[in-house]
């Protein structure tokens, strides 16, 4: 297992408003994942971390959103042969990861 990937974005929400829009466009990422061949399954929460797990072509990868007053922390964890894509993987889930939190 490859060092999992971490992507912090800051945001001025608040927790309680980031963690709402995050809820409200978990269709939305599901959609753009299906769109690209892969699906979400097990999209839960638990407090403010929202744990998911993403698969496509026999590959898992899983990680967790957590919600934080300033900052979304997404940590994912995937196999050593994805590790290969990790900075394009770093770079789409900050751009629509700040996407989803400006989005009302």
């Amino acid at each position: 297992m490859a060092k999992p990937l971490v992507v912090v974005i800051p945001h001025q929400l608040g927790r309680a408003e980031a963690r709402r829009r995050l809820e409200n466009g978990i269709g939305q990422a599901k959609e753009m994942l299906h769109k690209a061949g892969l699906s979400m399954a097990d999209a839960t929460w638990t407090g403010d971390r929202l744990s998911f797990l993403v698969a496509a072509m026999n590959q898992r990868v899983d990680g967790d959103i957590d919600v934080e007053d300033d900052a979304v922390r997404v940590e994912v964890r995937m196999p050593l042969l994805l590790s290969l894509f990790a900075h394009k993987i770093q770079q789409i889930v900050s751009q629509n990861g700040t996407k989803l939190l400006t989005k009302q």
